[in-house]
């Protein structure tokens, strides 16, 4: 069986902070409310993406890499994980706030959890006026500081808030506190974990479990980084037409391509397969003859083995994710 690019049916998640904007912005299918999430890509066990067309059908990440190893993903990747996907792929909508949280290290989520760390990042698509991103931490506390703030409630006034618009992007690395604020739809690409800290959940009970959500603090107290920094948000150009970096991290490389006309893209020298979300506009891509279209909130995995192909839109702009 051959390879060919490939879309995969999405997991949508409900969230207590979810809204509408993945329905009403990004066309997504679903009938619950609060859904928060759109898992694109995910190997995360118990939540699996299968491929949604073609031959392929039906067929998990697991079981791609399993028949294909290196074509599939790239023989790099493969020697390094294996059988596992090393990236989840997601579309995220806050209505309200998400909680105050943090993520643990490859090392530390590697012994207490059998999971990978969670480095991520964000593209914002969408944001409400004044709509905000809360990430690291204006003032300078140590850990008794932070355990103070904790305890009176205080946490926000330490942390840096920043507003936020479309195409605003940010890194989080693990150890960053971080929360999405309300009003924000963003592209989000992170390890493949699902293991977050929350530290602070505004005192909300969930409507559906009737319940306060659980608090992580004592796993979280050891794994912040207190450090303050002058800039949260990353820069970078937006030259037309071609792969402008975004960001480049251990984890993940992302660059995002402002595509105006026709661009032909040649991936013999990356060793990795490669995804595109479509953050804006529609594109439409062509391989080996064939055509697959996206449009905006959708993406495509191109695996390891296609190395050509050809980028087609006007006024679109693509994340291009690899390893």
């Amino acid at each position: 069986m051959k390879l060919y690019p490939l879309q995969f049916t999405p997991l949508f998640k409900y969230r207590i902070w979810g809204g509408e904007k993945l329905k009403t912005e990004l066309n997504k299918a679903y009938k619950e409310k609060n859904i928060g999430e759109s898992w694109e890509i995910s190997d995360v066990s118990g939540d699996e993406t299968v491929v949604a067309e073609g031959a392929l059908k039906g067929h998990s990440l697991r079981d791609l890499i399993k028949e294909f190893k290196g074509e599939f993903v790239g023989n790099a990747v493969y020697e390094k994980f294996g059988e596992e996907f090393p990236l989840l792929i997601k579309f995220i909508d806050a209505k309200t706030p998400l909680s105050i949280q943090v993520h643990p290290s490859n090392k530390v989520a590697k012994e207490r959890h059998n999971s990978f760390g969670k480095n991520e990042m964000w593209y914002v698509m969408q944001a409400d006026k004044d709509a905000e991103l809360i990430i690291g931490f204006d003032k300078k506390i140590n850990t008794d500081d932070y355990k103070t703030h904790l305890k009176n409630n205080t946490i926000l006034n330490v942390m840096h808030h920043e507003t936020v618009q479309k195409g605003d992007t940010f890194y989080i690395p693990t150890g960053r506190v971080h929360a999405i604020g309300a009003g924000v739809l963003l592209a989000e690409i992170q390890q493949t974990s699902n293991i977050t800290y929350r530290i602070y959940d505004y005192d909300r009970v969930d409507s559906k479990t009737r319940e306060k959500r659980e608090l992580h603090n004592d796993l979280a107290i050891d794994v912040i980084d207190y450090e303050v920094h002058s800039n949260y948000k990353t820069n970078y150009s937006l030259d037309k037409n071609v792969s402008n970096t975004l960001v480049h991290s251990p984890y993940f490389r992302t660059n995002i391509l402002d595509i105006n006309s026709r661009v032909e893209k040649d991936y013999s020298s990356i060793d990795s397969f490669i995804i595109y979300m479509c953050v804006e506009g529609t594109v439409v891509v062509v391989s080996e003859g064939e055509t697959y279209t996206i449009n905006k909130g959708e993406t495509l995995l191109l695996p390891a083995s296609i190395n050509n192909v050809q980028l087609k839109a006007v006024n679109t702009k693509v994340l291009e994710v690899y390893f």
